[in-house]
């Protein structure tokens, strides 16, 4: 069980927003929402002061209840340990949808991040959060070993190399590209061993090999943005000196927009397919982690474009039973980019239709904007994704201008460009984190002081060791009633699995004939090939052809547990059978004691704030074991056909496709009732782990607390403390405000 998370030390404050533009150093526009925060927020006459009884913001809560604290030095240290995980936000979207410049525009700086990087048709994985320790803008990059890298570019090669019917244009495409950006033109036309005599291979070789710091920090953005392209742009133009071949992800690090992205992460998801399976495995795994996501198109093919649709169709279980997600933004970008008259002729919009005070082009602008939600909110009503999504909370559409938003000149006002609205979800969302972890904190420190005034009030030990015993026995009662629940959900899962086993075996073959069929006239061959060599999955770059052999074997187990398993790990809300649910009604105090003495009432109130961290700390745990329990299934059947993949993926010459297809369906028969069973036997094994976790942690945390609360564990002078735990009190009675 990990240590407790606490809030870490000197977070900087919430600021207001400022009313006037400015620019920064470079000249590059700030947008008067987001002027930089540097400088410490000015304080009214008041502060130094300020009442319990005033209003008090976030920030003024904690340094009251830090205050309180130092008057503790050998316990207001051990409270800071540990940190809250960042919530994740996830961006789908191909190059060229307008994502660099929506998140440009969020963070208020134009042209902040490099046209194309986030989403360029690299396949890293890029991230950007809050600088929160100095004012540079900051990149940390993770590259590619010496190894991964060999292994990768004999693969390339291999597949330049590849003049069979076989060849896929997709890889060949990626392959070409790869090479060229870090070799340069023409290195693609060399054989491996030719480019190894190059001198650029030498250097690209101690690139990957030598120990140096995978990082850069700059305070001129101008000079950040030509830095960090190499290693996450890709050029068309221009060959050699593109590093993102070698990047696995980026970190790119904002400074001044902690009231934004403190506690938040933005993730781009390229989803590329790219043929590296350590990339692929990485941006999976990132989908995993989004408590939301977000679907960046161009306004003029929002609600047809095969990319970003295609991607939440074949990602639907990743985000929901498989992950955390609990809403999708659909955001319609160049909503300024419009042509008034042939809108106006496609549409049927009269001229006589527009009064005469009004801009004819923001007119066209706000009706496509309507009509644009009005056709994606269609669009999601049919799709399978609206099972999962389906509240107006959960899913909604914005139509954005990123230019617009700093150019007041293109006919919109800023909140028509609907910027400030995904800059107040992001602002309400880390607020919501960060208030959080103020509460974390000042209970901490409240049961802290709590132990302090339990070594200072008279103790009966008959007493003590009577409610200890009491305590003792409600644990144990507690910790079978969880278990008798989860013995039961592990039951209910093992018939549902069982069925699904049945049912499998019945269909897997039929199945895999369906999506192993030649279905694409004579380039299947090459979809098929690349499938074997992907280890059972292929999309096309533009995700219009999806091919997931392991997920379609994996159906008919996750249908049948699928109703249940919801239940039991709901992305939000309540079930009334919640592995959540569950947890947070578990205690161990019985609020039925007739005239509690002080001593009891005080210690009382301490296993209660021990209870509720722990609890907190069980349920992320949940969150992270069920997508463990529910991807099981699937990872198993990839596990059990690997052999068969590599073995299907050598086979080359006339003929090669047929044998393929009978490779798969023979191997498919003749292990699917292992396979099945391997993969059910996972799930319930995941699920049985997940129970000796949670009660080993309630037992073993809660008798420590319980022990604490009766032993002297803070040795200070013998002072009065209960003044103190009023004003945590206080402070905690605002926070729930």
């Amino acid at each position: 069980m990990e240590t407790f998370r606490g809030m870490k030390k000197n977070i900087p404050p919430l600021l207001p927003v400022p009313s006037q533009s400015s620019s920064s150093s470079d000249g590059l526009s700030i947008h008067p929402t987001m002027t930089r925060q540097g400088t410490k927020r000015k304080r009214d006459h008041k502060s130094s002061d300020l009442s319990m009884d005033s209003p008090l913001t976030i920030d003024e809560i904690m340094e009251k209840a830090r205050q309180i604290m130092k008057k503790f030095p050998k316990t207001s240290d051990q409270i800071d340990k540990g940190r809250r995980k960042k919530a994740t936000i996830g961006i789908f979207g191909t190059s060229g949808e307008g994502k660099s410049s929506l998140l440009s525009a969020i963070l208020g700086i134009k042209y902040l991040l490099p046209s194309g990087c986030f989403g360029a048709c690299t396949a890293v994985v890029t991230q950007v959060e809050a600088n929160v320790t100095d004012s540079n803008y900051t990149a940390e990059f993770e590259l590619f070993s010496k190894e991964e890298w060999e292994k990768e570019l004999e693969d390339l090669f291999r597949v330049l190399s590849d003049g069979s019917e076989d060849r896929n244009d997709d890889l060949l495409e990626i392959a070409v590209e790869k090479i060229t950006a870090l070799y340069g033109a023409d290195a693609d036309k060399k054989t491996l061993e030719e480019l190894k005599n190059n001198d650029k291979f030498a250097e690209i070789e101690n690139f990957t090999n030598k120990e140096r710091s995978n990082s850069f920090s700059k305070s001129d953005v101008s000079e950040f943005i030509n830095d960090v392209a190499s290693y996450i742009q890709h050029s068309e133009s221009s060959f050699g000196d593109w590093y993102w071949p070698l990047v696995k992800s980026m970190t790119i690090k904002i400074p001044n927009c902690c009231e934004l992205l403190e506690h938040i992460v933005l993730v781009d998801i390229p989803g590329s397919g790219d043929c590296n399976k350590i990339r692929d495995d990485l941006w999976k795994s990132k989908l995993t982690e989004c408590s939301s996501v977000w679907i960046v198109s161009a306004i003029n093919r929002a609600s047809t474009d095969s990319g970003p649709w295609g991607m939440v169709k074949h990602c639907t279980e990743e985000l929901g039973p498989g992950g955390e997600c609990k809403s999708i933004n659909f955001i319609c970008t160049k909503t300024d980019e419009i042509d008034p008259v042939a809108y106006m002729r496609c549409t049927r919009l009269h001229g006589d239709q527009i009064p005469e005070d009004k801009d004819k082009k923001k007119v066209c602008i706000l009706h496509r904007n309507e009509h644009a939600k009005m056709k994606v909110k269609e669009k999601f009503e049919k799709s399978k994704v609206q099972k999962i999504f389906s509240t107006d909370n959960q899913f909604k559409v914005l139509t954005v201008s990123s230019n617009a938003f700093f150019d007041h000149n293109l006919n919109l006002e800023s909140s028509e460009t609907e910027i400030p609205k995904l800059q107040d979800e992001l602002r309400s969302l880390n607020k919501s984190i960060h208030k959080e972890l103020v509460r974390d904190y000042v209970n901490k420190a409240k049961g802290t002081l709590l132990l302090i005034q339990r070594d200072q009030l008279e103790t009966d030990k008959k007493m003590m060791e009577m409610k200890v015993m009491e305590f003792e026995k409600n644990l144990m009662t507690s910790l079978n009633e969880l278990g008798k629940y989860f013995d039961g959900i592990y039951s209910d899962l093992d018939l549902c699995l069982s069925k699904g086993v049945e049912e499998s075996v019945k269909s897997c073959v039929a199945s895999t004939n369906k999506m192993i069929a030649n279905k694409d006239g004579s380039g299947f061959h090459r979809i098929l090939g690349a499938l074997c060599k992907n280890y059972g999955y292929y999309w096309s770059k533009n995700w219009a052809k999806v091919f997931d052999l392991n997920k379609t074997l994996a159906g008919h187990l996750h249908e049948w547990i699928l109703k249940d398993f919801n239940k039991i790990f709901p992305v939000t809300g309540k079930t009334g059978m919640s592995a959540q649910e569950q947890i947070e009604k578990f205690s161990i105090i019985q609020n039925d004691s007739a005239n509690p003495t002080p001593l009891i009432i005080n210690i009382q109130n301490f296993i209660q704030i021990e209870e509720t961290q722990l609890k907190k700390l069980l349920i992320g745990d949940i969150v992270t074991m069920k997508k463990l329990i529910y991807s099981s299934i699937q990872k198993t059947i990839e596990s059990e056909m690997a052999s068969c993949y590599e073995e299907a993926a050598a086979m080359t010459g006339i003929g090669s496709m047929r044998r393929r297809q009978e490779l798969l369906r023979n191997r498919v028969d003749e292990i699917k009732q292992e396979m099945f069973n391997k993969s059910k036997m996972e799930v319930l094994k995941n699920c049985n782990n997940l129970k000796l976790h949670i009660m080993d942690a309630l037992e073993k945390k809660i008798k420590q607390a319980i022990e604490r609360s009766q032993s002297q564990t803070v040795k200070i002078p013998r002072e009065d403390v209960s003044g103190d735990i009023e004003q945590l009190d206080r402070l905690l009675d605002q926070l729930s405000d």
